[in-house]
């Protein structure tokens, strides 16, 4: 039997990623701010197209941020891996889950551009 061959990831490497991850997770945070408190500010403008455009913008925003939250989140636990197998794991795990989380948001988003267009196309009584 051949003995499995040790891969043990440096602890300075770990805290070095770990740090990175956490540095990325505060950039994006002040970026999430900043972009929510500029589309409160666009939010008043023209009622029915604004209002259902800044309804898709949202969605984009809270989908973006849930997905670069989860990237964030799967490169924390990759840090913390203890051998290959388990990269391997976690890997296909984030992808078979974000496959899922991207057909979701597309269809939710798409639903509600449809909305939208019907409800701009649809004519004045």
């Amino acid at each position: 039997m051949v003995a499995k061959p040790s891969y043990e990831i440096p602890t300075e490497m770990r805290d070095f990623a770990e740090k990175s991850v956490d540095q990325a997770r505060k950039a994006f945070n002040g970026f999430m701010g900043a972009a929510h408190r500029a589309a409160d500010t666009l939010e008043g403008s023209t009622q029915s197209v604004q209002s259902g455009a800044t309804d898709i913008g949202r969605k984009a925003m809270g989908y973006a941020e849930q997905n670069v939250s989860a990237a964030l989140d799967f490169a924390s636990r990759l840090v913390h891996a203890q051998d290959a197998e388990e990269i391997l794991r976690l890997q296909s795990e984030f992808i078979r889950s974000q496959i899922q989380s991207f057909g979701e948001q597309a269809r939710d988003i798409g639903t509600a551009t449809s909305k939208l267009v019907a409800g701009v196309t649809r004519p004045k009584e």
